[in-house]
């Protein structure tokens, strides 16, 4: 059993899909029932006892330079690529905060706190189980819960792929080799972080799903699914 030690959220991106809300505000920064979507992650890390925590950063970064002063232990990385390169970039600036880790999304909403809990298991991503079609990647384990392929373009069975993972250190230390080689010298940077482990360098990694419910966790992808998610949590309380 590993204990976390660290998590590094992703904060980047420019939020092409909540324009025109992000053309003033990075998404991260979003408030949903009154509070930045970031500050809801950074205090649910902080409940799980989570205080060393890195930003990485990109669009409208000078924003987020506040988080450091209001929450001790947060840390703002910059990504100078953020505006030429996919996700793969983010995770490179950060690579040498890469050990016992987890690693989240800035712009999500980790309504089961205890998928934040420090000990782990195994390495792997947090999937919910469907029942119908959907594009986003869908992982299929064993029994075991063990990772035996994803599939990128959808399914309609299998478990769906969400943006919180954790990593033992002796994967975090081959994922920051894989990063280092598809970034500096294969320069890959049309792609996403995730498929380093989940497709390039599959067999080198032991995967596990962290199984959750689709309502764990919230992704919100557009104005009007914004306004409803607020609506529902600020009447909620």
């Amino acid at each position: 059993m590993a204990e976390i030690e660290n998590a590094i959220i992703m904060a980047a991106g420019l939020g092409t899909r909540m324009r025109p809300l992000t053309y003033k505000t990075p998404k991260p920064l979003i408030r949903v029932a009154g509070k930045p979507m970031v500050e809801s992650v950074i205090e649910g890390l902080h409940q799980n006892g989570i205080y060393d925590i890195s930003i990485v950063v990109g669009y409208l970064a000078e924003q987020f330079n506040y988080l450091g002063e209001k929450y001790p232990g947060v840390k703002l990385i910059n990504n100078p690529y953020y505006n030429q390169y996919n996700n793969i970039s983010s995770l490179y600036v950060a690579r040498n905060e890469l050990k016992n880790t987890v690693i989240l999304d800035g712009d999500q909403l980790v309504m089961n706190l205890k998928l934040l809990k420090r000990e782990f298991a195994h390495s792997g991503y947090a999937g919910a189980k469907i029942g119908q079609f959907t594009d986003e990647w869908i992982m299929h384990p064993d029994q075991n819960g063990k990772i035996l392929r994803c599939d990128r373009s959808g399914n309609d069975h299998g478990w769906r792929l969400y943006s919180l993972s954790k990593w033992q250190a002796e994967d975090s230390l081959r994922l920051k080799d894989y990063l280092e080689a598809e970034f500096e010298h294969a320069h890959h940077y049309d792609i996403y972080w995730d498929d380093i482990a989940m497709f390039d360098y599959f067999d080198e990694f032991s995967l596990y799903v962290m199984p959750i419910t689709a309502n764990d966790i919230i992704e919100i992808d557009s104005v009007d699914q914004l306004k409803q998610v607020d609506q529902q949590l600020t009447k909620r309380g």
